[in-house]
């Protein structure tokens, strides 16, 4: 069915098209009697402004962008996504605005999206995740100067403001709790290489290992899939002298690892001491319950949330935030080292 126009709404209310423009953007020009005729007529037939034409007139498009360049079947596993999303929608509905979300392949897809979405005023501002090294979505994002608001950090991402936590404090975190258990040989499961907080993981192992003189600490990059999590367990299980423990990116992936070691036959945690640097329900339920970094990942939704808007309302609000750094929460799935 063809979208209704102001000329059909005006052949249906019986009057002109000027007037149906005054009432249907609330100006002066037509009695009251005609705008509210017109106004019935309008919802009757179910119209809706165009977005462009919403957009010159200065009117909000009432929805916030959220472009995943990561494969939709990963997306869909991991609980970290699926309470961001949650505590996003949560903190947007307060102020009447959607969230509109696409997966797409690549990096190249996602800044297409953002240029589209621009030119089409679908959007009043985007929220940005998975910073990476160089990211090129930063600098096509302060040129189409539409608010955008990135996850991740500190710094690398320009003009942009952002809501980050100290991925390296927390990763060390974990790392010291581990030597103090006795493991000296640590195996990280990492995520995708070119994203920052990814980098600043692999480096905050690397140097607590110094720190510590730890024999071994070595960390695999994984696309943060049950399947690269289950295969790079077993490799790293079947060496003579495998990790005591490992510390897994995902609790998707921690969870993969949990049943290759017990098929391999190595029990957690008196063999294998396993940690996940993300918590959820999936950790606290699976047998032995993991140790995990603990954080709101609802609320830090709802944060991201607030501090968008709070830019798409005024560009001058635009601002750093830290997130409180993530802590270890000790469960039954680490131990005293015993090798």
């Amino acid at each position: 069915m063809p979208r209704p126009t102001i000329a059909d709404i005006a052949r249906e209310a019986g009057v002109s098209s000027g007037a149906v423009s005054f009432a249907l953007n609330g100006r002066p020009g037509v009695s009251e009697a005609t705008r509210t005729r017109i106004l019935q007529v309008a919802e009757r037939m179910n119209w809706r402004p165009h977005s462009a034409a919403r957009a010159l007139g200065g009117a909000r498009a009432r929805a916030v962008g959220l472009v995943l360049a990561r494969p939709a079947r990963t997306i869909g596993l991991e609980p970290f996504f699926g309470q961001l999303l949650s505590g996003l929608q949560a903190g947007l509905s307060g102020d009447g605005t959607a969230l509109q979300l696409l997966v797409v392949e690549d990096t190249a897809a996602e800044i297409e999206v953002y240029r589209r979405w621009a030119s089409e005023h679908r959007v009043d501002g985007f929220v940005v995740v998975d910073l990476q090294v160089h990211d090129p979505r930063v600098p096509v994002l302060e040129e189409l100067a539409v608010p955008a608001l990135v996850m991740g950090g500190p710094g690398r991402h320009g003009s942009l403001p952002s809501v980050w936590a100290d991925d390296r404090e927390a990763m060390v975190s974990i790392v010291d709790y581990l030597a103090a258990l006795g493991h000296r040989r640590i195996a990280h499961l990492a995520g995708l290489p070119a994203f920052q907080h990814t980098r600043r993981r692999i480096r905050a192992v690397r140097d607590c290992a110094r720190r510590l003189g730890l024999t071994e600490a070595v960390s695999l990059p994984t696309d943060f899939s049950d399947a690269e999590g289950a295969a790079a367990t077993r490799a790293l299980l079947a060496r003579r002298q495998r990790p005591t423990a490992i510390i897994y990116d995902s609790d998707v992936m921690a969870v993969a690892g949990l049943r290759v070691a017990a098929e391999m036959g190595v029990a957690v945690p008196d063999d294998l001491s396993v940690v996940s640097f993300d918590d959820s329900a999936l950790a606290r339920i699976v047998h032995p319950s993991l140790t995990a970094l603990s954080r709101d990942t609802f609320a830090l939704g709802e944060q991201v949330a607030r501090e968008l808007l709070a830019v798409i309302a005024d560009p001058s609000a635009a601002r750093d935030v830290q997130n409180p750094t993530p802590r270890l929460t000790v469960r039954e799935s680490t131990a005293r080292a015993t090798s």
